[in-house]
């Protein structure tokens, strides 16, 4: 199939163009390198430096690269996504992730492209009532970062009845891990696994641990940890399931969890280095347990997460970040 993966040069976008480039496909990455790195973008990609909500004439092109007709399908990742960030300014939240996907929803009307797969998020069920967590879960965002993307998944469903798309939204848990050029190495980091690891090489003096009373095995919060490269297998998955005039949804997760002090703890073994930890009281809004029910997506579309260990997931961050040396970024956590 000929692609386009909007974000592309970001963290997932770039895992998943690296593998539909190595199963064959015609992959085009659009990006506006606001957050994105041009040299996670793999080799093998066309690039279109460009904004999927402003840049049109460029979105249309890319869609119809080579004046060979409709690419067959659009990969959506471009988004802002930090949670704090969406609280403090909302209003480019709203215009940055949805603006930007209604316009990208009608340059796909006009260029005839028939499907699209979707990065949602598990952000759009707020605190669950109870884990694991499935699709038919309530949905109630707690900040507008997922309500913006919980927004994006009621316009793709009127889309998809009114004008026949073939629609997936992947809601993920925890993303983490590498696969080749694609890693965490963003300016402002504000998940565990990066952060404990800058921690590691001495980018960051210290890893703070928000509450150990949690009611959990021991005491700190637990969470439902994704490699990048089931995560990328499943986008593939969506794209061949995806069904004229349906939307479907499905939760991305191992099924299990990982309690911040095991996560901790296995930065601490790969790495062979001391971790040192702040504790610091807890965060309002975060939940003690958030794990994922990924049945849905196992039964329909035949996938199954394989790397699951945390020393594993771990491993192949570590290697990232060790490889990028000097270029790799750091920041406090917020």
């Amino acid at each position: 199939m000929r692609l386009l993966v909007t974000g592309g040069a970001g963290y997932v976008g770039s895992a998943c163009a690296t593998l539909l480039l190595e199963r064959g496909h015609q992959v085009t990455v659009l990006d506006d390198l606001s957050t994105g790195n041009r040299d996670a973008v793999p080799d093998g990609a066309d690039f279109v430096e460009g904004d999927a909500g402003t840049d049109s004439a460029r979105v249309l092109a890319a869609m119809a690269a080579d004046g060979r007709g409709p690419a067959d399908g659009v990969l959506h990742f471009a988004a802002m996504s930090l949670v704090g960030e969406s609280v403090q300014d909302p209003a480019q939240y709203w215009r940055r992730n949805v603006v930007t996907t209604l316009a990208l929803l009608d340059a796909m009307r006009a260029a005839g492209v028939p499907r699209l797969v979707f990065s949602s998020t598990a952000a759009t069920y707020g605190e669950p009532q109870q884990v694991p967590i499935a699709e038919d879960a309530p949905t109630a965002p707690t900040n507008p970062y997922g309500a913006t993307k919980l927004a994006i998944d009621h316009a793709i469903t009127s889309y998809a009845t009114a004008y026949g798309l073939a629609a997936v939204s992947l809601r993920y848990f925890n993303v983490a891990g590498a696969y080749g050029s694609a890693g965490e190495n963003r300016a402002v980091e504000t998940h565990l696994i990066p952060l404990v690891l800058q921690t590691a090489l001495g980018h960051r003096e210290s890893i703070s641990v928000f509450g150990r009373d949690w009611p959990t095995e021991d005491g700190t919060a637990v969470r439902d940890y994704i490699h990048v490269l089931d995560l990328a297998e499943a986008h593939a998955l969506a794209l061949d399931q995806a069904s004229p005039g349906g939307h479907a949804v499905y939760n991305l997760g191992s099924g299990s969890g990982f309690s911040v002090q095991q996560v901790i703890d296995a930065c601490g073994r790969v790495t062979g280095r001391g971790i040192p930890v702040v504790d610091a009281p807890r965060r309002a809004g975060d939940p003690a347990v958030l794990i994922a029910s990924s049945r849905k997506a196992i039964d329909e579309l035949g996938w199954r997460p394989s790397r699951t260990g945390l020393d594993e997931i771990v491993a192949d961050a570590w290697r990232y970040l060790q490889d990028l040396g000097p270029r790799a970024r750091s920041a406090p956590e917020r």
